[in-house]
């Protein structure tokens, strides 16, 4: 039951921190820490409190409202003041912004215990308790402004006293808070990704806790914060918030218990009808109509439009959510969702995904019980009105295609075609999809996703490029499972080794495999038959994009170097493939990463800072690690070891290399040119000339002129290579 309390009007916005938890017996401790200016101050003489009055200002002890040498009391109209109050310098000046000018000073406000900057402009605050305003700050128009003693900001810490109940966490990758992490300011989705693993491991996770609450006092009497040059109107409820320098925040119905980082560089948008509670928000965010987003972080340059909910998730760097819902997912940078009927529900997405209309990611539940996951790699897509059930797993590059899928599944052939063939009940993979039929938007999205990367500071390398080491080894994976089941249907045998190689042998001979039908096990928890179509074509585009992926490497490796000198760089002739973890869109070698944790687990690493330096460091070696991942490669899929490369050897590799560099081209004007040629996409207009007034004239097409650009460069580059070995 709620309960009214009574107390004298003398005391108001006194006694902010209760007894027990004062620090050396001062209430404003911190708050004098948050604000340094003490100094600057005095009191009111008797005349300023005099014309104060005559203003229709009202305090309960004119003594503890302090002022600057620089005060005008004319600035200062029809408002209360109560307890400690102390107001920076003014000016005979009115702020602009965006056709919003408030005159500076205090007008229709009510303001206790709050420290202002200078030149501010206060207009029809009703309510402001213990906040700290700095410079040049606009408030207009505001119900409540309140703080509460112990607030966190949006931090998952507690404070002296707090009931751990109470702890605010982001139960992330699984509706049950099995994987629960708690937020701080500053996370970054690898963090959060380290943190849900290794469950099991209570040493290591009490470790991650122990790192994440160290960042914060537990203390009491923490003042809420507004920066330099921010502007607040229209709004009504903000409490327990810390809010950077010039952000904007209009119309908002409620910020509760948040962080929100902005900075003259990465300025922060809130608007209109926002209601945002217990989070934290990134640098250079946009937040507009309508959202609803509760024990979330929002990483910086990311947007949420349109009504969406995003809640108990943590959405990556440069990534938009509007008009969807999302829930308990973690989601990593450069992810786009758009339409108002999709959803996605506990779920771990890799980043460069994108989410159609009606997909239902994790809304089918296989027990009865919350306890279903979904994890996606990098450039995840399902389709139109796709629904996918708990618990499966998805290679790079998966896309879905528009279906209802009702068995859990396990994709592991990156950049496939996914299909659930209903009239034959059938599931049906192709797999290397997107580099036989729609190069084009495959290798569009490097670039898309490198222009829509906004970070001011990029000191941690997140990987764009579709061929990467995490895609290069689910291809070796995948050629792997295509021999096998190859082999399988061939003859029958318990040896898998012998069924690889029986497999290897028909795939690698001139025999077609036409009339055959080549099934997939493990792939889809159901009895029904899993195939695998066009397995030769799938076999050979692998192949022969890992061998360009490591052509290319080496392009750019001896363009400073020697032959002799990279092979010298390497250790040993036997150089073998290594395994990279993708955390938070970086690519990090297994081994650094399993070190890392164990260096937390034993307390060597001290703190999520010193993991944040483990990242910058991976990120300025991560291209000698890819550079060596793709020799490992080359020698994998040539069969021939480092020692045994020559001039000859490399000339071969370089001109099979540019000859998939002109194939690739040639794939991506062609995939694009069909857009064209369609006659379905023609009968809407009058004429051709019409169709490229509408959409474009495909000799303008940016992409494809950049890369022919690129392909005349690397063209370039490999002949004068070749002509040095």
């Amino acid at each position: 039951m709620s309960k009214i309390i009574k107390e004298k009007l003398t005391a108001l916005g006194y006694n902010f921190v209760s007894d027990t938890h004062l620090h050396n017996e001062d209430e404003y401790f911190h708050r004098n820490h948050q604000f340094p200016r003490a100094n600057s101050f005095r009191k009111l003489t008797q005349e300023e409190i005099k014309r104060l009055v005559q203003q229709n200002n009202y305090s309960t002890n004119w003594g503890n409202v302090l002022v600057t040498d620089k005060f005008i009391p004319e600035q200062v109209q029809n408002s209360k003041f109560y307890g400690l109050v102390r107001i920076g310098d003014m000016d005979d000046v009115y702020l602009n912004f965006r056709d919003l000018r408030l005159v500076c000073g205090i007008y229709n406000s009510t303001v206790v215990s709050c420290d202002l900057g200078d030149t501010v402009a206060v207009h029809n605050v009703r309510f402001m308790s213990h906040f700290i305003l700095g410079d040049d700050v606009m408030l207009a128009n505001i119900s409540e402004m309140e703080t509460s003693s112990n607030a966190k900001f949006g931090n998952g810490i507690l404070k002296h006293g707090d009931d751990p109940e109470r702890r605010i966490q982001l139960e992330l990758c699984n509706e049950n808070g099995g994987r629960a992490v708690i937020p701080f300011d500053g996370m970054q989705a690898g963090d959060v990704y380290l943190w849900s693993r290794n469950r099991d491991d209570r040493q290591l996770q009490q470790r991650y806790l122990e790192m994440a609450e160290v960042m914060f006092s537990k203390e009491h009497g923490f003042y809420s914060e507004i920066g330099n040059n921010s502007v607040i109107k229209n709004t009504h409820t903000i409490k327990d918030v810390k809010i950077g320098t010039h952000a904007y925040i209009k119309g908002v119905n409620k910020l509760k218990n948040l962080t929100i980082n902005s900075s003259v560089e990465s300025y922060t948008q809130i608007g209109e009808g926002c209601e945002l509670v217990n989070g934290i928000i990134g640098y250079g965010c946009r937040i507009f109509y309508g959202v609803k987003a509760v024990r979330f972080i929002l990483s910086s340059n990311s947007q949420l439009k349109y009504g969406a909910r995003l809640i108990n998730s943590f959405l990556g760097d440069n990534s938009t959510i509007s008009c969807c819902e999302v829930l308990n997912s973690l989601i990593f940078p450069a992810h786009e969702q758009h339409h108002n009927n999709s959803f996605l529900c506990a779920s771990v997405v890799k980043g460069q995904s994108n989410m159609a209309a009606g997909a239902t990611v994790g809304s089918n539940h296989n027990s009865r019980a919350a306890d279903g996951e979904i994890i996606a790699g990098r450039g995840f897509w399902p389709g139109l009105c796709v629904s996918l059930k708990h618990n499966s797993r998805f290679a790079s590059y998966s896309l879905i295609v528009k279906g209802d899928f009702l068995h859990e599944l396990d994709i592991r052939f990156p950049f496939s075609l996914v299909s659930n063939e209903v009239d034959t009940n059938r599931l049906v993979i192709l797999p290397g999809y997107w580099f036989q039929y729609n190069m084009y938007a495959l290798m569009r999205n490097t670039s898309k996703f490198q222009s829509r990367d906004k970070r001011k500071f990029k000191n941690q390398y997140i990987e764009y490029d579709v061929l990467a080491p995490d895609t290069v080894n689910e291809m070796f994976e995948a050629i792997d499972l295509i021999e096998l089941a190859v082999g399988r249907t061939i003859e029958d045998s318990a040896d898998e080794h012998a069924l690889r190689a029986r497999g290897r042998e028909l795939l690698n001979s001139q025999e077609s495999l036409n009339g055959k039908e080549i099934l997939l096990d493990n792939v889809e928890f159901s009895r029904r038959k899993v195939v695998l179509a066009k397995p030769k074509e799938a076999y050979n585009v692998y192949r022969r994009m890992i061998q360009y992926y490591a052509g290319v490497k080496l392009v750019e490796a001896l363009g400073s170097s020697s032959l002799e000198e990279l092979k010298a760089s390497i250790e040993g002739p036997n150089i073998t493939r290594g395994a990279f973890e993708n955390i938070g869109g970086q690519l990090v070698p297994a081994g650094k990463l399993a070190r890392l944790i164990s260096d937390i687990r034993d307390g060597s690493v001290e703190s999520w800072a010193i993991v944040h330096d483990h990242y910058h460091a991976w990120s300025r070696s991560y291209l000698t690690d890819k550079l060596e991942h793709a020799i490992a490669s080359l020698r994998e899929i040539s069969g021939v070891n480092v020692e045994q490369w020559d001039s000859a050897f490399i000339k071969d590799i370089f001109k099979q290399t540019l000859l998939t560099r002109e194939w690739i081209f040639s794939e991506i004007t062609s995939s694009r040119a069909k857009d064209y040629q369609n006659p379905f996409k023609l009968m809407l207009y009058e004429s051709y000339q019409e169709m490229e007034e509408v959409v474009g004239k495909l000799a303008d097409n940016d992409f494809i002129n950049k890369e022919r650009v690129a392909l005349k460069e690397f063209q370039q580059v490999v002949q004068q290579l070749s002509e040095k070995l």
